[in-house]
């Protein structure tokens, strides 16, 4: 977390959470959901604005994480903007060839454990950083490391996939962790 964010959380430590204005798509693009998005209808179907500003991006990335109930989000100085998640708190990019490395959609290298297959042939690999659905476009890497058996996907139905591995796709009041 930036020292900035840091200072200012000690300096007011008190800031109401922020809910359903900051988005998480499969494709690891932000999206920015104001008043009127949100009025328009519920995530992914309507998603807002993308974020496209390379340094705001980057603030994110190294300002993103999670709290003890499992919900993701970006501390934004003394707030706590929670992440609607289309589908996992990460999204994997894998490289082309052996060992086929893994890194999250934030820039974090990671290390894969296992990996799942939903009902829509989605891939997912839970590593040391948690769970994450493998970018589409990293599919022909990923399938060439599944069938040389360097990953071994075990079926898993999406809706068991938040429990299972402990987050929450939109965070709300009430379901999230007490603020420190």
């Amino acid at each position: 977390m930036d020292e900035i964010v840091k200072a200012a959380l000690k300096k007011w430590p008190n800031v109401p959470h922020c809910y359903g204005w900051l988005a998480l798509d499969a494709r690891g693009q932000w999206f920015m959901r104001d008043d009127r998005i949100q009025a328009a209808g519920p995530f992914p179907r309507v998603k807002g604005s993308r974020i496209l500003h390379d340094k705001l991006l980057a603030f994110i990335h190294r300002n993103y994480t999670h709290d003890e109930a499992g919900c993701w989000f970006f501390q934004n100085g003394p707030q706590r903007v929670y992440v609607q998640l289309e589908a996992a708190p990460h999204v994997w990019r894998i490289g082309a060839t052996a060992p086929w490395p893994v890194t999250s959609h934030t820039g974090a290298e990671a290390q894969a454990k296992t990996a799942w297959l939903d009902e829509n042939g989605r891939l997912f690999l839970h590593t040391d950083l948690g769970l994450g659905i493998v970018h589409t476009l990293d599919m022909d890497a990923a399938a060439d490391a599944v069938e040389r058996g360097h990953w071994q996907p075990e079926v898993v139905a999406f809706d068991e996939l938040p429990q299972r591995f402990g987050y929450q796709l939109a965070p709300a009041p009430g379901t999230t962790a007490a603020q420190a």
